[in-house]
């Protein structure tokens, strides 16, 4: 199960730097390595956010276990 919240964190993470990006440059990186509109975008944008909703679940987890 560690290797699923790895993975999760790190599309939370590539959304995170995405974000940041869109922030700091106007600039979407996702978009821009894919054709914009097209299905790769939306799964990316999918993964990401099943990957932030799981990384909630993890840290609470995490803070019930240290009680």
């Amino acid at each position: 199960m560690e290797t699923v919240y790895k993975i999760c964190l790190v599309f939370a993470i590539i959304g995170a730097l995405n974000w940041g990006l869109i922030g700091l440059f106007d600039f979407n990186l996702v978009t821009a390595l894919f054709e914009e509109g097209s299905f790769l975008v939306k799964l990316v944008y999918i993964l990401v956010g099943l990957g932030g909703l799981i990384s909630i679940g993890v840290l609470f987890n995490h803070i019930k276990m240290d009680d």
